[in-house]
């Protein structure tokens, strides 16, 4: 095999000791060559990268756009990403080969990522999603991974497949920075790549491993397809192979020599797959696994101890959640006390009793789970009303008779859950450190019932820090968060609160209009104000407007939060000065912008005296296009608004 690629090699290196003189130079004030030898360097990194094709996403001497997005957006998948079949027997491992050349490798624990070329760059990044047909795209943070290929020397389009993970020497490292540490590095990779600052991921310092080329270039064997990804400059899974000679001795030998503590970064088993790739696609695939290819899984070490009770929580579709709960044994060298329980007939076949004893253990050496109460004494009552609002809960069952607890109240705090997460993101009240996990957690367990109550959090200290995710120190930053967002701008207030229609832009121009004055916009309302006088407001926002607050319901959630609010003035004012082409103009900007964030080009709109708009109307003077514009652009070509890519708008502002 010909995965060594020399010059990518020595690209890596050179990456290294520009990297580490940068951090001595800049960071630490320390240099540790002279300015002829780091220029040398640079020079020599850069003429590889033009030999080679391939620039990392590493690479010094390239800048990785860092736009913060607002939302992840689903992308569907080319082809579905199917799981593989499990076994935690090698001997299963050696008839499913039946003397065919096989390949060997590492089964990944991370997040599996599909990555997106044409004409030799990097298009897009997509988790695997919901039942690896929709994923999200996270190009934005891929980006920022040590290894990913920006450029590639290949020009056609392909796809690559792989896992996006973090080594075990990296998260140990940033685990001795915190005072309540990560349990396992696949939810912080997971986390990172799926956050929407990419600045915040670089700092996770996640890598890609490759394993699969998902586009048929005309390879027919599986070697030759991870030989083709490592030339490109890709890093490839470590990988065995065999051969229709290798005996089922040599094997079981290598696999006995393929411990999980001895790798790099973190897997949960080994996976085989046939080298014959024609051979390998005749066998189809299921709806759930492709018979390409077998998953070997470590078995499970059992553990006693005592169970101790259930923890339920209300989810925010009704469907109550139970946690069993048990006397804390250590696992792998972490401390286990819960295990979650997936419906209601798993629960009663266990048939518990408080004070029986159990084994426990964790599937694939991560997930808490109970695997027999040896005791089986069947007495202990489950809980039947809702933790979050006390009522009665009912038993509904799925269609394949599957039971689960409900909680029927259509006004239970908990299924506002999204209206929660919403009020907290970093565009509107920026409350970090609470995602809505967590948000589904304090909800459930009765903590919050309003947005007022984000604010008296400090009531539940002990409850939160003992809670799965939390420790002292995340929750003291939680707190510290909340703090912040106590002054706020009407605006950010306005956007937090759900009115449908009403959002950043909107919230801006009541701020504005109001002069950031709560007390006014609500006199307003009561004094039957016309929203539509106000700009880019439709007859449709200003009813929502007034339906949002005459709904009793929503001003339970929203009215508590005025005791512990205030309102700083909006900071973002038009230029009155300004004597560009833009002035007094109305402007829109829709798509990826490269120089600018979402909230970064309307500060840009207002410096140069200008209005910017949230939606395209005949008011609009001007739209600022990025990458994958959509109904916006649409809508301006038919309305004859005039339209302007980037360059040109910023071509204009230098006239």
């Amino acid at each position: 095999m010909k995965l060594n690629n020399p010059k990518i090699k020595e690209m890596r290196e050179l990456i290294a000791q520009i990297s580490a003189a940068n951090t001595a130079y800049y960071r630490d004030d320390r240099p540790i060559m002279p300015d002829r030898d780091y220029d040398s360097l640079v020079e020599r990194l850069a003429a590889l990268e033009e030999d080679v094709g391939t620039i990392l996403s590493s690479s010094p001497i390239h800048s990785v756009p860092d736009e913060i997005l607002s939302e992840l957006v689903p992308v569907r998948h080319s082809k579905p990403m199917l799981s593989a079949a499990k076994t935690k027997s090698t001997d299963d491992f050696i008839r499913f080969i039946d003397g065919r050349p096989a390949v060997l490798s590492w089964k990944l624990d991370g997040l599996t990522l599909v990555l997106r070329y044409s004409n030799g760059q990097l298009t897009q990044a997509i988790t695997r999603g919901r039942e690896g047909i929709v994923g999200e795209d996270v190009t934005h943070t891929v980006r920022t991974f040590l290894n990913v290929p920006l450029s590639v020397p290949f020009l056609e389009e392909f796809e690559v497949r792989g896992e996006g993970v973090i080594s075990w020497a990296n998260f140990d490292s940033i685990n001795r920075s915190l005072e309540d540490p990560y349990t396992h590095p696949r939810g912080l990779a997971a986390g990172s790549t799926r956050k929407l600052d990419p600045a915040e991921s670089k700092k996770r310092s996640l890598e890609f491993l490759a394993f699969d080329l998902v586009t048929d270039l005309g390879f027919t064997r599986k070697t030759e397809q991870l030989d083709f990804l490592a030339q490109q400059g890709f890093s490839v899974v470590p990988h065995t192979f065999f051969d229709k000679d290798t005996t089922p001795g040599h094997i079981h030998a290598i696999i006995s020599t393929m411990k999980p503590n001895d790798y790099a970064y973190p897997v949960d088993g080994l996976i085989i797959e046939f080298d014959d790739l024609a051979y390998g696609k005749s066998l189809g695939a299921t709806g759930h696994h492709e018979n390409r290819l077998l998953a070997l899984k470590w078995a499970d070490d059992l553990y006693e101890t005592t169970f101790e009770g259930v923890e339920l929580a209300t989810t925010r579709t009704g469907m109550v959640s139970i946690t069993g709960l048990f006397k804390p044994v250590t696992i792998d060298g972490a401390s286990v006390s819960r295990a979650y329980l997936h419906n209601l007939d798993i629960f009663d076949d266990f048939q518990f009793g408080l004070g029986d004893t159990i084994k426990v253990y964790k599937s694939n050496m991560i997930i808490p789970q109970i695997a027999e109460n040896v005791t089986q004494s069947n007495i202990y009552q489950l809980p039947m009303t809702c933790p979050c609002c006390g009522e009665a809960l009912t038993v509904r069952s799925s269609s394949g008779g599957i039971r689960q607890l409900y909680c029927e109240n259509p006004h239970c705090t908990a299924k506002l859950i999204q209206k929660f997460t919403h009020f907290c993101e970093k565009t509107r009240m920026n409350i970090e450190g609470i995602s809505a996990t967590t948000l589904e957690k304090f909800i459930g367990h009765g903590w919050i019932h309003s947005f007022g109550d984000l604010y008296t959090l400090e009531q539940h200290r002990e409850d939160i820090i003992k809670t799965e995710g939390f420790g002292v120190k995340s929750f003291e930053r939680l707190l510290a968060s909340i703090k912040k967002s106590r002054c706020c701008t009407l605006a950010q207030f306005i956007a937090g609160l759900g009115i449908p229609n009403v959002g950043r832009h909107a919230g801006r121009d009541i701020d504005q209009h109001f002069h950031g004055d709560w007390n006014a916009f609500e006199t307003a309302i009561q004094n039957g104000f016309d929203f539509t006088s106000l700009p880019n407001f439709g007859t449709t926002m200003h009813s929502n407007i007034y339906a949002w607050y005459a709904d009793a319901e929503e001003a339970k959630l929203w009215r508590p939060l005025l005791n512990h609010i205030t309102f700083k003035k909006e900071t973002m004012n038009m230029n009155p000065t300004s004597n560009t082409a833009f002035a007094g103009k109305t402007i829109v900007a829709t798509g990826k912008l490269q120089n600018y964030t979402r909230d970064g080009i309307n500060v840009k709109i207002l410096s140069i005296g200008a209005k910017p708009g949230s939606s395209v109307t005949k008011k609009t003077d001007f739209l600022i296009v990025g990458d994958k514009a959509g109904s916006k652009l649409a809508k301006a070509q038919k309305l004859g608004i005039t339209i302007l890519t980037e360059a040109e708008f910023e071509a204009m502002l230098a006239e």
